[in-house]
């Protein structure tokens, strides 16, 4: 069948993720996501952001900053050359997506999707060279640290940007965006 119109029952559901949770999807050579442990009590919660054990700190933390993404907006593309970011979610839901567009890369042209909330995924490492979008699909303002491994060059930043609909990256964002009344 080639649509839920053509079978009223729908489409089978698909698996995501093995029996302990995770992720089938393929994931770009050098991305790292995980979750911290969220304590809560009837006071609020509370988990950490740095443990020096964790592997996502392999490398010192240089730089740190705060950035916001409103409801329904997309910010990227965006690219580093020469440092990773490391995102960890603060408050709302946020979709990154990431394009492998490195040339020696063994997973060039794959594309991956990351949702990151305070309740599941809150750690994303994005390494150098991939494009990446990241897009609020929540209701409030998503708050999200970025302690990239280097520090930011004011003089010369390591950043190059394409507009969120550029045909140099095969991604049609609008996909992710919320739906709008009527389009169901």
């Amino acid at each position: 069948m080639s649509s839920a119109e053509d079978d009223p029952l729908g489409f089978p559901d698909r698996q995501t993720v093995t029996p302990d949770g995770t992720p089938i999807a393929p994931c770009i050579d050098g991305v790292w996501l995980g979750s911290q442990v969220v304590h809560v009590d009837h006071r609020g919660r509370v988990f950490e952001v740095f443990t020096e054990a964790n592997p996502y700190w392999d490398t010192p933390i240089v730089h740190s900053y705060v950035f916001t993404v409103r409801p329904g907006y997309v910010k990227g593309w965006g690219v580093h050359d020469h440092k990773a970011d490391r995102y960890v979610c603060i408050t709302g839901e946020m979709l990154a997506v990431m394009y492998d567009g490195r040339a020696d890369s063994p997973t060039r042209g794959l594309v991956q999707e990351v949702t990151m909330s305070a309740a599941g995924v809150q750690l994303l490492r994005i390494p150098p060279g991939v494009w990446h979008a990241d897009i609020n699909v929540g209701t409030r303002e998503c708050v999200l640290m970025n302690h990239p491994t280097e520090p930011y060059d004011y003089e010369q930043p390591d950043r190059r940007t394409l507009p969120w609909n550029s045909p140099e990256i095969p991604v049609d964002l609008r996909a992710y965006l919320p739906m709008q009344r009527g389009d169901a």
